[in-house]
């Protein structure tokens, strides 16, 4: 499923046309890629957390070469699915 199908869906279920599904999902993403991005924790309770966890600066190694380098320390998203949406993933 990509992004045009769930607004097709979120227009069926919500009986709204796609054009309005659309600004809608949308919304919805935006403002979550936006309050983590600023490092707030996003919850919706029973589908789950999105949050920035902060990686540290560590020491990988070039594969081609072996050489030694450090990698900067970075901001990554992350995901944790809720408790429905564990279980209902597990019953299927």
């Amino acid at each position: 499923m990509n992004k045009t199908d769930l607004i097709a869906i979120v227009a069926e279920k919500a009986d709204i046309s796609k054009k309005d599904a659309e600004k809608a999902v949308s919304a919805v993403f935006d403002t979550i890629i936006e309050k983590v991005a600023d490092g707030e924790e996003v919850r919706i309770v029973g589908f789950g957390v999105f949050e920035r966890h902060e990686r540290k600066e560590r020491i990988g190694s070039n594969p081609q070469t072996k050489e030694k380098i450090t990698i900067p320390a970075s901001n990554v998203p992350a995901f944790k699915a809720g408790k429905v949406f564990k279980n209902t993933v597990a019953e299927k």
